[in-house]
Order: structure tokens, then C-alpha cells, then sequence
């Protein structure tokens, strides 16, 4: 994380309140003590998210994300936390420092941009060369044409140990430079060579233009198919989408999400020029956040095969969070989108894309062919497995519609058909609310970060620790008077101590000891979970402070991790209280 003099990020955050600035994006609701709306980070019709002016943080109890000013604009724009900085800078009026902060962190990043795109340089000289027939032979093969081969910026990497590293290395690049830039990696012999070698390369370049990565295809045998750049300073696969730079300009109103690179390039080649693929993962929350940035509706286009649907139902799901229109194109005769505009044309593939089926139709037409409608007993698993469809469907006028077709379908009533969906979608709701008891009544689990890395291995002092933490959050005196009987080496949680510390510091420093301290110290997850923590209503009384502070001394000193069956019952009957649980 870059480093900004103290005093600058101060002033940014006294310039930037956190309500302002997220009602540029969330409407707001005044409620109590607080400000309530629409997450806009996932689809929800009753609001959830919540803002603290006091505390200058956002949390949303739907799902679970939080943070500052700061970790807001970063996640709302999917920006970097300098370029998130830049951004309220401007807003408030201010001027980033350019030469007195974070000269290192600064300089990495540069370097690491630079390296790809001399990286990238290389790997197009080295195509358009000798060395480059196989991957020129592959790729004109594939139906690509030279503009299109230039304006994706295609290459080839040598099928050589160091070809890349030797003329970066000569460019004055250090080798340490270019591992952090993911260009080449380490033996077990510790000899560092190319990553990339006897590959044809696919830049990747993220939506300001920057050459952020590559993913490399084979040429001839050899595993993995396609290697793609590992996460490095510049490169977060979660958060980019190949050609998405490209896509973000299209006319077109909708975005055509896609498998692979080869099918991206296809497609924009035949005048589809708002297709976009993820980056060797399934598509990611944060990538259906970053289209629902450009587009309100998306057709997605994978192969069809098995591989191809399993995809499709994963997309639809995550899609659909954002609140985007999600539709599904059905090919018939070709597996992917290449191939298909290669056999019938770019019309019909147009006419494909017009009659791209909504989600719902085509879960219930994936559904639908399984079954032979013409035997009884198949017919009843068609409804069985179609009215389940049905009973997830939020939309009441979605499942009149479609329960109408599946009664034309299987000769059966309509009132019959949306009868069992609706005891179906109670069953559901009933099912759901008993997982949400259940984590509630357990407040191990309620109270555990999502982080592995991050888990509580004494929930008793844990919840001591987050009683603390929030209740000094906000509140300067109280953190003083606090850190004369207590520090962070004492919890029991690595990342809860270091709020504690962190918020201890700026208390003695005269600072404010509330959100906006943590996001340039905490990655992205630790900050949802610090800002989930400070939702929370801790009992704030001069007992309650007092206890808290034993609870964790008293584990300090035991050393252990053992659970205390009297704190997680206490901290069930904080639970309970709060979601208005009552007991047996």
C-alpha cells in the first residue's frame, strides 16, 4: 500500500465524509443514528447498507462488505487505493503529493507496467520474426486477421529459456523486477528464467490501456493449455476482464461474456465489439461489479458442452446479484462462438444474440430436455425439477408466465403448477431463515472472519477484542484511557491487536481513531471484517469496558485457544437479542 504523508490523508478524510460521497452513487435514507440504502455491491430489494457518519464507515449486513471513504470509491470504481485517493483528492479539492511519499511502492508499480509493456513489445517482434511462423501460422489458421492480430497486440514468446529475460535485463530491468511483474519465474535450482516460452501471448490490458498481464497458449503439445501472468503489483485476475478496454466503447447495449480469448477476439473481429472474457478463472463477483459499471444487460456465450453449462449456471448466479439482465445464447452445431460465426456466419449469430433466452427460460429449457415429456412418469420429474426452477424465481410475475408454459407443456393446470411452487418457495424461505438461526445461534461461527488466514483461535477473548475495538472506535479519549491497561499484543487476534494498536497510535498522535484509519494498513478483506466488527452494538457501559478488559487478560495469561462455553453462551444471547431470536 502506498504511503501519503499523514497529514494529507487526514485532511482528505475530513474533506471526504463518507455519506456525501456515497450518495453520489447510493440514495440515502436518514435512519436513527445512521444512513440506510441499496447496496449497490449486490441485487437486493430491501435495504441493507448501512453508513455511519459518526464513524465514517459502510457496511452492508446482506453481504457482508465494508470500509471507509476510500475502500468504497476503490471497490465502487475498481480502482487501486492511489487512484481511489487521486479521485476524492479532486473531489475535495486537493493536490496528491507527487514526489515526497511512497517513492518505492510508486516505483515498483511503474516498473512492473513498463516491464509488460516491453514485455509485450518483445512478444510481437519476436511473432512478426522468423521465430514467429508456428504462432502466425496458428493464429491466420484460426481466421484472424493481421489488423485484428495488431490490434489485440498478439505475440510469440521464444521457445528459449531467457529470450525474454536477456532483453529486458539489457532494457536495465533487474531481475527482481521482472519476477514481480510475473514475467519470469524461479527453478528449484534457483535459476530464474521466462515464464512464457513457445507460447503464442495474449496481452492483457485493463481498462486504462495498461498492459497489466499475458495468458500464453501452447504451441504444439505441452501442459498447461494456456498459462496465464500470476498475480503480480499490477495483475488481480478477480478484478479485470480480457478486452474489457476495448468493450467498455462498444454502442451496443449489452456486453457478451465469453469463455476465452480466442473467441473475444472472434467476436470482435466479426463486428461484436462488446465481448469479454474472464482471465482463467470462473467469472468473479467482482468482475460481474465491473460490467454492471458499463452494461445493464449481459448475454452470456460459453462453449456447450457439459464444462460450458456448469459455467453458465455459475454466471447467472453471480450476474444476477448486481441486478444485471442476464440472457443465455443457445448455439446449435458449433461449441463456441468461433465456431460458429466460422460455419454460419456473423448474421446468424446476430439473430442468435436477438434471441439470446432469458435466465429463467433457459434454466427451465436446460431442464426441459432432459425429460421425455411423452412418458408419465418423466413428465412428473419435469414438473418436479421446472416448479423447483419456478420457486427461485423472486419475480411473482416471472413464475405466472412460465408456469404457464410448463402447463401447456405437461397438460397440467397453471393454478396447479404455480400451487406447488409457491409450497416449494416457502419450503425454501423456511429452509433459509433455519441457516440463518442456526449462525446466529452460533456465535463462533457468526462472529468468525471469512478469511482463513484471519480465523479466531479464542473465540472468548475474540469477542472481548471486537467489544473493545468497536466501542473505541470514534472515540478518542475512551482509546487513551483503554491503552493504559491493555495493547494489542495481548489479544488473542492477530488483526483485531493491530486495529487496537493502529487505533492507539493515532489516539496519542491527537488522531481520529475511527474507519478512515485503516484502509492504507488492512487488505480489502480485513477491511469488510473490521467494518462488520464496528456494525455490531457492543455494550458500551463502564462494566461491559471493565470485562472486556479482563476477558483478555485473563486468556493472555492462560495462553490458550480453548473455547468458553459461558462466552459463546453469552454471545448467543447477544445474537438472539439482535435478530429478535428468542430462545428454545
Amino acid at each position: 500500500m502506498v504511503a501519503y504523508p499523514r497529514e494529507f490523508m487526514d485532511e482528505l478524510i475530513a474533506r471526504s465524509d463518507i455519506v456525501s460521497v456515497i450518495s453520489r452513487y447510493v440514495s440515502l435514507t436518514r435512519r436513527g443514528s445512521g444512513n440506510l440504502g441499496l447496496c449497490p455491491f449486490h441485487n437486493e430489494k430491501t435495504p441493507s447498507f448501512s453508513v455511519s457518519s459518526d464513524k465514517q464507515f459502510f457496511h452492508c449486513f446482506g453481504c457482508g462488505v465494508g470500509g471507509d471513504v476510500i475502500s468504497f470509491v476503490m471497490k465502487i470504481e475498481n480502482l487501486d487505493f492511489p487512484d481511489a485517493v487521486a479521485k476524492l483528492a479532486d473531489w475535495a479539492g486537493m493536490e496528491v503529493p507527487q514526489s515526497t511519499y511512497g517513492e518505492n511502492d510508486r516505483n515498483r508499480r511503474k516498473r512492473a507496467q513498463e516491464a509488460c509493456r516491453d514485455a509485450a513489445r518483445f512478444f510481437h517482434e519476436r511473432f512478426k520474426a522468423d521465430e514467429g511462423k508456428e504462432a502466425r501460422e496458428y493464429l491466420l489458421g484460426r481466421g484472424l486477421s493481421p489488423s485484428t492480430i495488431t490490434r489485440f497486440g498478439l505475440g510469440y514468446s521464444p521457445d528459449t529459456w531467457s529470450s525474454l529475460l536477456d532483453e529486458l535485463v539489457a532494457k536495465g530491468y533487474t531481475k527482481t523486477e521482472l519476477l514481480e511483474a510475473g514475467l519470469v519465474t524461479t527453478g528449484k535450482t534457483g535459476k530464474i528464467y521466462d515464464r512464457f516460452r513457445g507460447r503464442a501471448m495474449f496481452p492483457i490490458i485493463d481498462v486504462r490501456g495498461t498492459v497489466i498481464g499475458f495468458g500464453g497458449r501452447i504451441m504444439g503439445d505441452g501442459e498447461p493449455k494456456y498459462l496465464n501472468s500470476p498475480e503480480s503489483e499490477v495483475f488481480n485476475k478477480r478484478k479485470n476482464l480480457y478486452a474489457l478496454n476495448l468493450a467498455k466503447s462498444s454502442r451496443a447495449d449489452f456486453m457478451i461474456l465469453a469463455e476465452g480469448y480466442m473467441d473475444v477476439i472472434a467476436l470482435h473481429q466479426a463486428g461484436f465489439d462488446s465481448a469479454v472474457a474472464s482471465l482463467g478463472t470462473s467469472l468473479t463477483e467482482e468482475q460481474a461489479h465491473l460490467i454492471s459499471k458499463y452494461k445493464s444487460r449481459v448475454i452470456i456465450s460459453y462453449d456447450s458442452d457439459k464444462a460450458g453449462r456448469a459455467a453458465t449456471e455459475r454466471a447467472i448466479d453471480i450476474l444476477k446479484k448486481t441486478g444485471i439482465d442476464v440472457r443465455v445464447l443457445v448455439m446449435q452445431g458449433a461449441k463456441d462462438p468461433d465456431e460458429y460465426i466460422k460455419k454460419f456466419g456473423r448474421d446468424k449469430f446476430a439473430k442468435l444474440l436477438e434471441n439470446a433466452l432469458p435466465s429463467a427460460e433457459y434454466r427451465l429449457s436446460m431442464v426441459r430436455d432432459t425429460f421425455d415429456l411423452s412418458d408419465d412418469k418423466q413428465r412428473v420429474g419435469y414438473i418436479k425439477s421446472a416448479v423447483s426452477q419456478l420457486a427461485r424465481m423472486s419475480s411473482a410475475i416471472e413464475r405466472e408466465i412460465y408456469a404457464g408454459r410448463i402447463a401447456t407443456e405437461t397438460n397440467v393446470t397453471r393454478d396447479a403448477i404455480l400451487q406447488e411452487a409457491e409450497r416449494e418457495r416457502k419450503r425454501l424461505l423456511r429452509e433459509k431463515k433455519r441457516e440463518e438461526e442456526k449462525k446466529i445461534l452460533d456465535p463462533v461461527a457468526a462472529i468468525m472472519p471469512k478469511e482463513k488466514e484471519a480465523r479466531y483461535k479464542n473465540p472468548r477473548s475474540a469477542v472481548a477484542e471486537e467489544g473493545l475495538v468497536t466501542i473505541c472506535c470514534g472515540d478518542v479519549k475512551l482509546t487513551l484511557k483503554t491503552s493504559e491497561k491493555i495493547s494489542g499484543g495481548m489479544f488473542s487476534s492477530e488483526l483485531l491487536g493491530r486495529v487496537f494498536d493502529v487505533m492507539t497510535e493515532r489516539a496519542r498522535s491527537g488522531l481520529d481513531t475511527d474507519m478512515s484509519a485503516f484502509t492504507e494498513v488492512f487488505g480489502e478483506n480485513e477491511v469488510s471484517h473490521i467494518a462488520t466488527v464496528f456494525a455490531r452494538n457492543a455494550d458500551k457501559s463502564a462494566d461491559a469496558i471493565d470485562d472486556y478488559i479482563t476477558i483478555i487478560q485473563q486468556e493472555n495469561m492462560k495462553g490458550a485457544a480453548a473455547e468458553s462455553d459461558d462466552a459463546i453462551l453469552a454471545a448467543a444471547e447477544f445474537y438472539r437479542k439482535k435478530k429478535g431470536i428468542r430462545n428454545g
